[in-house]
């Protein structure tokens, strides 16, 4: 005898296009009609005519399907894809802005440029594809990958840039502990979405990288993720009591950590600190480099103007703002600032309409990462933070900073495709 209840689901699914929806709603359709069925059996109905009432009790199969087909289709964040489209597109004037100066060697920019626009769309679009629940039951993976890349670092650096140990690859292309960031994100997700995990559990898996970061000597790195972590930790749903231990704890850590480092910095390290606070005083040092670039940014205009001479050598990575401001202006520089900002508002509103939690954490730890960068960026061009080495999200020369960036924006969009699959009134 054919199952009532199975014939009506098969005829309901027909109707459904996403292949991630039709296995959503035979698992959420299929328990609301065994629960109609019990409640019809405990009304004293026998197991047939109950089923019979369930089934009717749903209305007409081919409706609902159609119902549900318009509610559960996958949607695409038309918002995200235009800005990043125009976020590429921006991103070639830097190399312009190096061919203005008269820089020999533009082909091999502009070829990299090239590559990775086209290795970006790829990937977001790969990304967007792929269902990003996946992810989270291979968090001690992710984790162990990101510790693997920080622990090789360590022990076997093969050249150090800017004093920062890494490991190459091929050509110009480092190991670098930039690489672990993604894992560690992605672990921190799944860890802080599991209950399971006790509270020294948390406080061990977040304080080894970190220390292996700090070991590393990249404190960008190590910024981004304590900022990370820290604001995943206090949107997740673990218990607020231990979410404040799990806060106190590597605070005070931290904080005997920096007193211990203020105490025993070296000379060109307290140097360096000086030269950020009163660059007037090391023009011909470490301040020279902060009165080189508020020179640059006093003469811009609001329209720019051309030659930025001796800072070439850095204009297209972690100082393209201050070339591009001085290359195209203030008015440029604050469309380009609120075009990168619409990528963490845009961020924000889907965070807020999403319920899933592991979905949230992933969306508020991306939402930190992107702003870290973005905002000491700004800052750093301005001469509010210390020069280090954090990009302009996509703008800045670099393969990996981009990909890693690219990376976050393919997980919201992942996530925002797959936000209405969720079951509801119909």
């Amino acid at each position: 005898m054919v199952n009532r209840g199975d014939s009506f689901l098969s005829e309901v699914i027909k109707q459904i296009k996403s292949k991630e929806a039709k296995s959503f709603v035979r698992s959420e359709l299929g328990f609301h009609l065994k629960e109609a069925k019990r409640m019809w059996v405990e009304k004293g109905f026998d197991y047939q005519e109950a089923e019979r009432k369930a089934v009717n009790q749903m209305g007409s199969p081919i409706q609902l399907g159609q119902r549900l087909n318009k509610l559960h289709q996958p949607r695409v964040d038309w918002w995200m894809i235009f800005l990043m489209v125009i976020i590429m597109g921006l991103s070639f004037l830097p190399i312009i802005s190096l061919w203005s100066t008269g820089y020999s060697d533009m082909s091999h920019f502009l070829s990299e440029r090239i590559f990775l626009v086209v290795l970006t769309a790829i990937v977001v679009l790969g990304l967007m594809m792929y269902d990003y629940r996946k992810l989270e039951k291979h968090g001690w993976l992710f984790y162990s990958i990101g510790v693997v890349i920080l622990l090789v670092i360590n022990i076997f650096p093969s050249v150090y840039l800017n004093g920062e140990p890494m490991i190459r690859i091929i050509g110009n292309n480092f190991l670098r502990s930039f690489m672990a960031l993604p894992f560690l994100f992605l672990a921190g997700a799944s860890f802080m979405n599991n209950v399971n995990l006790k509270v020294w559990h948390h406080c061990i898996l977040f304080l080894f990288p970190l220390y292996l970061l700090l070991s590393i000597g990249n404190f960008s790195v190590s910024f981004i993720y304590i900022s990370m972590a820290f604001v995943m930790l206090w949107w997740s749903k673990l218990d607020k009591n231990k979410v404040l231990v799990m806060t106190v704890v590597p605070l005070i850590m931290l904080i005997i950590g920096g007193l211990y480092f203020w105490y025993n910095l070296k000379e060109y390290q307290l140097d360096k600190i000086l030269a950020w606070l009163n660059p007037e005083n090391y023009p011909d040092e470490g301040g020279f480099i902060y009165l080189t670039v508020r020179e640059l940014l006093s003469t811009a205009g609001w329209f720019g103007t051309s030659g930025i001479g001796e800072f070439t050598h850095s204009a297209h990575a972690d100082f393209v703002l201050v070339s591009l401001t001085y290359n195209y202006g203030y008015l440029f520089a604050i469309v380009l600032v609120f075009i990168l900002s619409l990528f963490a508002v845009r961020m924000m509103v889907i965070a807020h309409r999403i319920h899933g939690q592991y979905a949230k954490l992933l969306l508020v730890g991306g939402i930190t990462i992107y702003v870290v960068q973005f905002v000491y960026n700004v800052g750093m061009t301005l001469g509010i933070f210390p020069i280090t080495s954090i990009s302009l999200p996509f703008i800045s020369y670099g393969l990996m900073p981009t990909l890693f960036n690219t990376f976050l924006m393919g997980i919201v969009l992942s996530i925002f495709r797959r936000k209405d699959l969720t079951f509801g009134s119909v």
